[in-house]
């Protein structure tokens, strides 16, 4: 099983920035397309980013790209997320995910997923 745990959530003002991290420990990460979702209270999940098993290429949600960048280091078992311009609508938990596709909607099938970090953004 390959277990993911987040870390870097926090409370920031609105325009500020946050970088995210997923350690992942027990199978081999570099075997996994990887990705971050975010759910706010009340809504459904939400894709974020995903990014290919050896970080070739990234895509993003509509609604986070330009602001937002995947990426991951696969010596360390780590993937990271840097938000910058954060808005109040990016409120939410957000958590990583090893999934079968890398793609700007999706990540398919999720195999594992982390438990999640706390972002507020506030106005």
């Amino acid at each position: 099983q390959l277990q993911l745990v987040e870390s870097g959530g926090g409370l920031v003002q609105t325009g500020g920035s946050l970088r995210l991290s997923c350690a992942a420990s027990g199978r081999t990460f570099s075997d996994y397309v990887m990705g971050w979702f975010r759910q706010a209270p009340g809504k459904e999940r939400a894709f974020v980013a995903s990014i290919r098993r050896d970080g070739s290429n990234t895509y993003y949600s509509d609604s986070v790209k330009g602001r937002f960048s995947i990426s991951r280091d696969n010596a360390k078992n780590t993937l990271s997320l840097q938000m910058n311009s954060l808005k109040p609508d990016d409120t939410g938990v957000y958590w990583c995910a090893a999934g079968a596709l890398a793609t700007s909607e999706t990540l398919g099938a999720i195999y594992y997923r982390g438990q999640g970090t706390q972002v507020t953004v506030s106005s």
